[in-house]
């Protein structure tokens, strides 16, 4: 059976994000100026139209009694908040991928220990694109494999598939030295599967079950 790996000894997670195109080879993104007065606006503008959208399921009478809540403008902005908290500081690599490889090959290439049995690489999809970019986030905990699905979409992401994230580390061999880093898939029968590089001394009994 395939070893699940302690995710508390990881730094970073990599997924990808359709239709948004990066033209860096790698880019961190970090806070900047605060928030301006246009994307308040934008903000308040997305709220109305989702309000008035469900009008219909929101009673008057109920409604002025949220609106006396204290908590209730602090509860709206911790959204925003961690949502913001979400996206930063990602790393975003752009690579190419060789998928005409078996999964065995693609992850080989990394040059890393895989520890995955036959049977868990029979699941590992192939993905599709040439090019891809493979987006890093780090969460900093222990996290289950079915929380870390919830990160994922928190971020707006889905996990990159194992081929993109070999591709990264095999251009690039250091980088998982520095940035430890994993990913996951599901198998046809809905099962979680991860894939983490590591080497040798990076493994103990009690990262790997």
């Amino acid at each position: 059976m395939f070893p699940s790996y302690d995710y508390d000894c990881l730094a970073l997670y990599c997924g990808t994000q359709s239709n948004q195109i990066y033209d860096a080879m790698e880019k961190t993104i970090t806070p900047s100026e605060p928030i301006t007065e246009g994307q308040i606006g934008k903000l308040k503008e997305l709220l109305n139209a989702k309000l008035q959208k469900h009008k219909a399921e929101l009673p008057s009478n109920l409604i002025q009694q949220v609106l006396g809540i204290p908590e209730l403008a602090g509860e709206l902005f911790a959204v925003i908040r961690k949502r913001v908290e979400a996206i930063s500081n990602m790393i975003i690599r752009v690579v190419k991928v060789n998928r005409n490889r078996s999964a065995k090959e693609a992850l080989k290439a990394t040059g890393r220990n895989q520890y995955v049995d036959d049977s868990v690489l029979k699941t590992i999809p192939k993905g599709e694109t040439e090019e891809t970019e493979v987006i890093f986030f780090k969460i900093g905990r222990q996290i289950s494999m079915d929380d870390l699905e919830k990160e994922y979409a928190l971020r707006g992401l889905k996990p990159a598939d194992p081929y993109s994230q070999a591709a990264v580390n095999e251009a690039d061999p250091a980088f998982a030295d520095e940035h430890p880093n994993g990913t996951q898939w599901k198998d046809g029968d809905g099962k979680l599967n991860s894939f983490v590089p590591v080497d040798p001394e990076d493994v103990t009994d009690s990262n790997l079950t």
